[in-house]
């Protein structure tokens, strides 16, 4: 039996975390989270509400996670919060008012170190009427925006992190979370739909300011649905440009695809049989934009082609 995180009220989510750990059902991955910081509470009860609480003892948990100070001379003094994975702290202790950022990039690195039944690419994937694109990005390249304006509009979020391939059917699954915006796209993106609704923003991180969106619930409710990859499009935002898709030959495809797997090399001759598929079956373009609304346009054609 499952319930929705909305269902209980902060007081008992703060229980919870600070108590056994709250699981929450991210979707193939089950999550165990403890935590004590407020903040933390209400950053779950503000965007994982439409996500599902697991109450059966016996199920299998992915990932022990707790997100905490690091002794309790850090609670009070120059406070600090500690990410811990099944007990191991792969990051330095940041201040607490970056308990939000730092829960959301420890998943990230849940995700990409433990997930070889599937070959990671860093990307955004968004879905749409059967067709589903993959967006690899580098940091800068506006992948997160056009993903969370997108999203917006009406297509399925399947992730804004990272474009999970399973190495034996080639499909996509999805792992709907919230949509982590940068600096400047946060006010982009808050222009472009007042009704999105963002969790705290966090100052002064290693990434600068740094916000939240919550998934819409449609993508959350069928986050247990994957799909085949149809496209690979290579976004960059680029100021002054026109906008501008560009085909992209398969070889160019799968050596700019492979810069931004997480397990290519880990995975060995499966990654590269998984990757080449992928790319036989799909369409490549490079895609140069400034304005949000000419690529929506651009992509709703792509999705009609």
């Amino acid at each position: 039996m499952s319930i929705q995180l909305r269902s209980l009220p902060r007081e008992e989510i703060a229980t919870y975390l600070a108590a056994n750990g709250l699981k929450i059902q991210i979707g193939l991955f089950t999550l165990s989270l403890r935590s004590s910081i407020p903040a933390i509470v209400e950053h779950l009860h503000n965007l994982y509400g439409d996500f599902k609480l697991i109450n059966d003892p016996d199920v299998f948990i992915d990932w022990y996670v707790k997100i905490d100070s690091p002794s309790v001379l850090r609670r009070f003094i120059r406070p600090q919060i500690q990410f811990s994975f099944d007990g191991y702290q792969p990051f330095e202790a940041l201040p607490k008012d970056q308990a939000c950022a730092m829960l959301e990039w420890g998943l990230n690195w849940c995700i990409a170190n433990n997930s070889n039944q599937f070959l990671v690419i860093h990307s955004a994937v968004i879905e749409k009427n059967g067709i589903a694109i993959i967006l690899p990005g580098t940091p800068g390249s506006g992948k997160s925006t056009l993903c969370a304006a997108l999203v917006l509009r009406g297509w399925r979020l399947l992730s804004d992190e990272m474009a999970l391939v399973n190495v034996e059917e080639g499909l996509l699954y999805p792992v709907s979370r919230p949509i982590s915006l940068k600096n400047q796209s946060i006010d982009i993106i808050k222009d472009f739909s007042p009704d999105a609704n963002f969790g705290m923003s966090t100052k002064d991180t290693a990434k600068g300011t740094v916000a939240h969106m919550q998934p819409p619930d449609s993508s959350v409710m069928n986050v247990n649905i994957p799909v085949f990859p149809a496209k690979v499009v290579f976004p960059s935002y680029i100021k002054g440009s026109a906008t501008k898709l560009v085909p992209l030959d398969k070889g160019k495809a799968f050596m700019k695809v492979a810069e931004n797997c997480f397990n290519y090399n880990v995975l060995g001759r499966v990654g590269f049989n998984v990757l080449t598929k992928m790319i036989d079956h799909c369409d490549s373009y490079c895609f140069e934009y400034q304005y949000l609304e000419e690529a929506i346009h651009t992509f709703e054609q792509l999705n009609n082609d």
